[in-house]
């Protein structure tokens, strides 16, 4: 108990500063102290490398060769699974009787509600002001290959996960790192990387997934609702209290309360996003070939802008890896609770929210950029202010929009505000499991980071200190280290595992509920 207080109070303490206070000097405040600590920690996650003059992130190379590696060695599940997948999750195989606390299909809506945001709308316009349309393309890629990672982490999280005593159940990459390694007689590693990957998780969930969702979510509210004549500017903490109302009613009734939440907004904001897209491309019908030429030519073209092949390459690789998070393993906590004694079967269902997330949502905005020529804006602009926090990005998107559906933009904030609630829930339970793995399964630590995450809310409506946002996007990337390695040991045990299935679903020994 004295090391769960320690830690809550270490939490919160830098963010207990007084809300009244002017806005900017609490932004100096939190700058001024989290400013070094932040730099050192990003210098080490993004770590860079220099190939052919690039200057390439590591953490990227690590999330694609990963990925790449486990398209190959499990013989294109991506692929060959996919159709089995959509079967899974229309609950074709649901059986009543396991164990588990959410349908297939809840399980996917709340791992796709903490994937499917801002970096859809935004990040897909940085790619395609960065890199060009080709940019597009390589984005494709590598959401189609980080489909075969979150196959392989998902079945290892339902495959390991622990039934607690009130029936709920607990996993992610903390049990298998630990005891899927420690089976394989290396307990120690295990423990280390278990532990270094629930603390990146923590941080991330109150980062990543919290402040920096509800501060862009205000901002954008701010900005249709008059700006700086707006009832909310220089009080964002008011807008900022309400969600965190809201996200602690949803969050105290567990996983159950938050996949009844996302099963029905996920579906919502991703239909009306796809509408409002097949409507720009539809209305433009007659651009639409020249788009995909511009996006093919693009991805191969030596002298392509702002960095030629490579360059396209990497921005498209860099903004798939930010949108789906395949590799990361957060999504594997989320699947864990699905009601499934088959662990393949939950990471087949898996394998889709790349290709949701990253080749439909995500193509379908670069094409909307693309058709309505908005890739040309100024890309020193937007990569600027994307780095500054600023929601310029988006606003290229809803400009990109505006061009056929006048009235969309005011739309596109709902699915901002939509988009940011959905995730700040859905990390809110990967920093939950990622705590009582660290302090234990009790109602005191299950409560106190609720109180934690809800406060942080508050204070992400209230400041914009840019040190604590990447603070928490480091923290987010630093979990894909200890996890991807772990997932190499864990292989093979996989691909028994999945050979084993697929030849029970072929026989007809797992039973169909048609």
């Amino acid at each position: 108990m004295k090391r769960l207080i320690a830690a809550s109070t270490a939490l919160t303490a830098l963010f207990l500063l007084p809300l009244h206070a002017a806005a900017a000097s609490v932004d100096d405040v939190i700058n001024s102290v989290m400013g070094p600590i932040t730099d050192v920690i990003t210098s080490i996650i993004f770590w860079s490398i220099n190939i052919g003059g690039f200057t390439i992130p590591f953490v990227l190379i690590w999330l694609f060769v990963g990925a790449l590696f486990f398209t190959v060695y499990f013989k294109f599940v991506n692929l060959r699974a996919f159709g089995h997948a959509l079967d899974v999750v229309r609950g074709k195989f649901d059986d009543p009787n396991h164990k588990g606390e959410v349908s297939h299909f809840q399980a996917l809506t709340a791992a796709l509600s903490g994937t499917v945001g801002v970096g859809n709308i935004a990040g897909v316009a940085v790619a395609v002001s960065l890199g060009g349309p080709g940019a597009t393309f390589w984005m494709i890629i590598a959401g189609l290959f980080g489909m075969s990672s979150k196959f392989v982490e998902c079945t290892l999280g339902l495959k390991y996960r622990r039934q607690n005593a009130d029936g709920s159940v607990s996993g992610g990459p903390m049990y298998y790192l630990r005891d899927g390694l420690a089976k394989k007689g290396n307990a120690g590693l295990g423990k280390v990387l278990a532990a270094l990957f629930a603390i990146a998780c923590i941080g991330g969930s109150l980062g990543g997934g919290n402040m920096v969702q509800i501060n862009q979510a205000t901002q954008q509210l701010i900005s249709v609702t008059g700006g700086e004549s707006s009832m909310f500017y220089g009080q964002g903490w008011v807008f900022g209290t309400l969600m965190a109302v809201i996200v602690g009613i949803v969050i105290l009734g567990g996983i159950k309360s938050i996949a009844k939440v996302t099963d029905k907004i996920v579906p919502f904001m991703v239909g009306i996003y796809i509408l409002g897209a097949l409507w720009v491309i539809l209305t433009n019908l007659g651009a639409v070939p020249s788009a995909f030429g511009r996006i093919l030519s693009g991805a191969f073209a030596s002298d392509a802008m702002y960095g030629g092949l490579v360059g396209v390459l990497i921005q498209g690789i860099r903004r798939a890896a930010f949108s789906n998070e395949a590799g990361i393993g957060s999504a594997s906590i989320a699947h864990s609770a699905a009601k499934t004694d088959e662990p393949v079967s939950e990471g087949i269902v898996a394998l889709l929210e790349p290709f949701i997330d990253t080749v439909v949502i995500c193509t379908m905005t670069a094409l909307v950029i693309v058709i309505t020529d908005y890739g040309q804006f100024d890309a020193v602009t937007v990569l600027g202010n994307a780095k500054a926090g600023s929601l310029d990005a988006i606003g290229l998107t809803s400009s990109s929009f505006e061009q056929s559906i006048s009235w969309f933009p005011a739309v596109l904030s709902l699915a901002v505000i939509l988009f940011a609630l959905s995730t700040m829930i859905s990390w809110s339970y990967y920093g939950l499991k990622a705590w009582t793995y660290l302090f234990g399964e009790t109602k005191a630590a299950d409560l106190s980071y609720k109180a934690v995450f809800c406060l942080f809310v508050i204070v992400g409506s209230a400041i914009s200190a840019k040190s604590v946002f990447d603070f928490g996007d480091a923290m987010i990337f630093a979990m894909c280290f200890p996890n991807v390695l772990g997932l190499y040991f864990l292989a093979g045990e996989v691909k028994g595992d999945l050979a084993d299935y697929l030849q029970r679903v072929k026989s007809g020994a797992i039973k169909r509920y048609d």
